[in-house]
């Protein structure tokens, strides 16, 4: 049997989305400088939902963590 939608896990929501509510698009037209405060909340224009790519930045740090520790190992040979 499958859960039901009420009871799942709330980390499900933080997924990426392409469909922003109207709440969430005011908040970020506000932030753009594009929203009065007597516009209407009827008819807003879609917002591009950029999204958010993960992982390869770890790998990245991981890469240079190593070559600093080789990089390290090799000098301290080299100054005695």
């Amino acid at each position: 049997m499958s859960i039901h939608r009420s009871l799942a896990s709330r980390s499900k929501l933080k997924r990426q989305r392409n469909v922003l509510s109207r709440v969430e698009r005011i908040e970020r037209m506000v932030d753009q400088g594009r929203w009065n405060a007597g516009d209407t909340v009827f008819g807003l224009p879609a917002l591009k939902v950029l999204k958010i790519k993960t992982g390869k930045k770890k790998k990245k740090e991981k890469e240079a963590e190593e070559t600093a520790a080789a990089g390290g190992a090799a000098a301290a040979p080299a100054e005695k």
